[in-house]
């Protein structure tokens, strides 16, 4: 992706901590020729490799099971927070009008090589994985077990698993840091007045970039 050096986020544990806190995933690949899109949670193990390791899973009635290209590498993209920013909250525009419109977001691509994996165990362990760090922090965790033995083998059986080793992690961080420190400062208030969580998310995403080296 297009990449400006003041959005550009290098550091591996941001990355990867960003994936985390945004598990939901587009997975793009070759089949047949076709780029293909897939939609879907997936986890991080940053334990497993230099750059960590993608594990997910899709229903085994996925064309992916069956026209996946593996030999080239696959796109996943993380979308972490975005919002709309309004030139009337630069204080610039009282001086000359000379601002525009844009969209503040963070994303996060990473590449590698994708492996299917029809094994059972390999695919339950995975999904006790995802479930328990979803489940975390609830007042009643549910967890795998609670489901009869019967029906789960059944599930089980009507999913294909997929990890993906990272072999290139790139972030783009598009926080206002190429404005003033008043433009930058008119943005954090102006999301702060708009009173959702996204854009309560996005100022603290301003707020916290504008002094990241390489930023005026």
């Amino acid at each position: 992706m297009f990449q400006p050096s003041i959005f550009r986020e290098e550091r591996i544990a941001v990355l990867q901590e960003m994936i985390r806190m945004n598990p939901f995933a587009s997975l793009v690949s070759m089949q047949e020729g076709e780029i293909i899109a897939d939609h879907l949670p997936m986890v991080i193990h940053p334990e497993l490799s230099e750059r960590g390791i993608l594990r997910g899973h899709v229903a085994r009635g996925n064309p992916i099971g069956k026209k996946l290209d593996d030999t080239i590498p696959v796109l996943v993209m993380f979308q972490g927070p975005h919002h709309y920013i309004t030139p009337s909250w630069y204080p610039s525009k009282e001086e000359h009008d000379k601002v525009v419109p844009t969209w503040n977001y963070v994303v996060v691509h990473a590449r590698g090589k994708i492996t299917l994996h029809h094994d059972e165990n390999w695919i339950l362990s995975h999904l006790n994985e995802l479930t328990n760090r979803n489940e975390s922090g609830r007042k009643e965790p549910w967890k795998i077990a609670d489901a009869p033995d019967d029906f789960i083998a059944r599930q089980l059986r009507g999913i294909i698993g997929i990890e993906v080793e990272i072999t290139a992690l790139q972030g783009t961080w598009k926080v206002s840091q190429n404005k003033n420190r008043e433009d930058n400062q008119g943005v954090v208030k102006g999301l702060r007045m708009e009173s959702s969580e996204v854009a309560s998310t996005m100022a603290g995403c301003v707020a916290e970039h504008f002094d990241k080296p390489g930023s005026r």
